[in-house]
């Protein structure tokens, strides 16, 4: 007997997701036969985005239907108001429903300076990264939300870096690093308030130590060969796969009783342990509790029990 995929019949849009956490929360949302609406500003067509990297939305979605969903890519600018309202105008028109909106839209990696304080920050650069990271969410959410609330039961997942809690007490690399990461955690709360009462749930969801594409390219390894990082960075071996944190949104996505975790701060690695799943290596690694127990305090490199 073939098992029933948890998101058959559902519809997701997310927004920034050409690559990161943004294409793993994707494909694992298809891999659960959800149809996926993927935007990005890079495209076969029209080019990268100021990143200048190869990934692109088309091939984004392209993963997500080979998973067993059905991608759709969309060019888009979260900047641009119209651009992200015709977006959901053709949700709307051609699905008449959104189930899950994921906020993943970034691209700050190359903006902020680490350990640079405001007045030395390159300004335009900082405020560059702020609209980036903070406008093109409340832009989305602005005209997504009005057609998730058609139907009960809808989830928004702001996503960022870092906990409320580990982020409430601790600098994060930069005056408008820290800003950025906490008004994304701030927007989930709100959200939360908002959509709450009329049927719908809204979290922040932050993933660990990211093995994205940017991240094995700065290390100079691969996914296959991630582990010869650690001679160099040895707190490099609590780090996870995009796939983990997709799994986290897929298993929220299909949780009856997901208003339980309204308004609140989750963590992949928490989620794990909730709804148990694991990454691609069947490993369940806890980032954030890793970093404040042996990361912070500086201590020996050693993920057992933390992974």
């Amino acid at each position: 007997m073939v098992q029933r995929r948890t998101l058959e019949g559902k519809v997701a849009l997310v927004a920034g997701g050409t690559r990161g956490a943004g294409r793993g929360i994707a494909v694992q949302l298809g891999a659960q036969g959800a149809t996926v609406y993927v935007t990005g500003r890079s495209s076969r067509g029209g080019g990268p985005s100021e990143y200048g990297r190869p990934e692109t939305v088309e091939e984004t979605a392209e993963l997500v239907t080979a998973a067993g969903g059905h991608g759709i890519a969309a060019v888009v600018d979260h900047l641009v108001p119209q651009e992200v309202q015709a977006l959901v105008a053709r949700v709307e028109a051609e699905q008449g429903r959104l189930d899950v909106l994921v906020n993943d839209i970034w691209g700050g990696e190359r903006l902020f300076e680490w350990e640079s304080p405001v007045w030395e920050h390159d300004l335009d650069n900082g405020l560059r990264l702020l609209r980036l990271a903070i406008d093109t969410h409340a832009i989305t959410s602005h005209f997504a939300v009005p057609l998730l609330l058609r139907e009960p039961g809808g989830l928004v997942v702001e996503m960022t870096d870092g906990t409320a809690e580990y982020n409430a007490g601790r600098y994060r690399n930069s005056f408008f690093y820290d800003l950025a990461k906490s008004a994304v955690l701030r927007m989930a709360f709100a959200l939360g308030h908002e959509l709450g009462p009329r049927g719908a749930t809204a979290v922040a969801l932050t993933p660990g130590w990211l093995r994205s594409e940017m991240m094995l390219d700065a290390f100079g390894v691969t996914e296959a060969t991630w582990r010869d990082a650690l001679e160099k960075v040895p707190h490099f071996a609590i780090s996870e796969t995009p796939a983990y944190v997709g799994r986290a949104v897929a298993a929220l996505a299909a949780d009856p009783e997901v208003a339980r975790w309204n308004g609140r701060s989750l963590s992949s690695g928490q989620l794990a342990a909730e709804y148990g799943f694991t990454d691609l290596d069947g490993s369940r690694p806890d980032a954030w509790r890793y970093m404040v127990e042996v990361q912070d305090p500086d201590r020996p490199a050693d993920t057992t029990g933390y992974r």
